[in-house]
């Protein structure tokens, strides 16, 4: 089995080694190849990735390349986790819409409009090169923002699936709290991507019992400290949003944090500058504990179960990932990309049935899908008009002069990565 890695040198890397490594016999991969233009950068995670398979004796060879149609050629599934124009682009998307009172945020609102905006076109061109390579080739996207891209994915007709590690995270914790395993949790995890609220934790699978109550009730306060939001709405609502949910419940707390401390962005580069060390270290074959506050928590355990599920060499039944809708939330489109518990295996992702969902939610996530909407034909079809509409679409901005002065400042800093501008 080959795997590729488009993004290869990435610091989070190391993470989804240690998962090949200790879950080899979930996903029993031959041949690993890592693909990033950035050849020192590439070097130094390989190095460490390549230590960490022989600590774990793991058989699997590791190979680099910056050639992208090298690194797909008969690949059996491709994950992509990109960052156009980097940490620096990231670093803007954080600042400039904070100019006009609006959250900096790398996948929301203007910030993440401007990801989007980035991404797209990349993502689809390798896309197409991945499927001239292997037209049977299944492609994981863990690149940012998940909803857009994999929609952009799925409408051009690549076999995709989408994958965030929020509710993997959210399982992780919720059995730790319940002192039960992890594939004992399932979530009824409803939403878009960076956009979802669990309104039931079930121990034993699908139809056993919602423990959510017990949850809140007995450990509300961390987990509204984890959300940072307050406990007493989190009693109120009787689910867990998505931490990006404070976005929206708490927008100008957030804009007003944002403006008096240095980016996330600039944290994260700080970070990256010592991990690179740390992986040019010849004797470290493990990845640090460092690496555990980059980001990207049980990432590797996610995209080691979904990879294994479409391969059909096993995996767990049901998976939370984007997929299509196709009348699973009937308030939307059947082409809109949700984020839910499916069934996955060797065809795809199907969702499972869902309750009917409560307007309080439904709203707003009809709302942001009227947003991906104008975002993806944005991304698509360039012009000033097109990124304005999808600005004053989005609930976080909404106002024609905020999206007036969003739109110039986006523009204008990412110019050189829009074909149109």
């Amino acid at each position: 089995m080959k795997l590729a890695v488009v993004g290869g040198g990435s610091t989070y890397t190391p993470e989804l080694i240690d998962g090949f490594a200790r879950l080899r016999d979930t996903l029993p991969i031959t041949d690993l190849v890592l693909v990033d233009p950035a050849a020192e950068r590439l070097d130094l995670v390989a190095g460490l990735a390549r230590r960490i398979f022989a600590r774990q004796g793991h058989p699997g060879r590791i190979v680099t390349t910056g050639d992208l149609d090298t690194g797909v050629a008969d690949a059996d599934a491709v994950l992509l986790q990109l960052r156009v124009g980097g940490q620096a682009a990231r670093e803007r998307d954080e600042t400039w819409p904070l100019e006009c009172g609006c959250v900096g945020q790398e996948t929301t609102g203007a910030g993440g409009l401007a990801k989007a905006l980035r991404t797209v076109p990349v993502v689809l061109d390798i896309a197409e090169r991945v499927r001239r390579a292997n037209p049977e080739a299944w492609i994981i996207d863990f690149t940012n923002p998940v909803g857009i891209v994999t929609r952009a994915l799925l409408h051009a007709g690549h076999r995709a699936v989408g994958l965030c590690n929020v509710a993997i995270g959210l399982q992780r914790k919720f059995a730790h709290l319940l002192d039960v395993t992890p594939a004992e949790v399932h979530l009824d995890h409803v939403g878009l991507n960076h956009l979802t609220w669990e309104r039931a934790v079930r121990v034993g699978g699908p139809d056993g019992t919602d423990v959510l109550p017990r949850l809140l009730a007995e450990h509300g306060e961390a987990i509204a400290a984890d959300l940072r939001l307050p406990r007493p709405l989190l009693d109120r609502l009787g689910v867990v949003p998505s931490y990006y949910l404070r976005y929206y419940y708490a927008h100008d707390e957030v804009v007003r944090e944002l403006g008096t401390r240095p980016s996330r962005a600039a944290e994260v580069a700080a970070m990256e500058k010592q991990l690179l060390e740390m992986y040019g270290d010849p004797a470290l074959d493990e990845k640090p504990a460092l690496l555990a506050r980059r980001g990207g928590a049980y990432y590797s355990e996610a995209a080691v179960d979904l990879a294994a599920a479409l391969l059909g060499g096993g995996g767990s039944p049901y998976q939370v990932v984007n997929t299509y809708n196709n009348g699973t939330l009937p308030f939307l489109p059947a082409d809109a990309v949700i984020e839910t518990q499916a069934a996955v295996g060797a065809k795809g992702a199907v969702p499972l049935p869902v309750a009917p969902v409560d307007p309080l939610y439904a709203g707003l996530i009809a709302n942001v899908t009227a947003y991906e909407d104008l975002a993806l034909e944005a991304a698509l079809r360039g012009g000033r008009d097109r990124v304005f509409k999808a600005l004053l679409a989005h609930p976080l901005i909404g106002q024609y002069e905020y999206a007036e002065g969003l739109t110039d400042r986006l523009i204008a800093h990412n110019r050189e990565h829009l074909a149109w501008a």
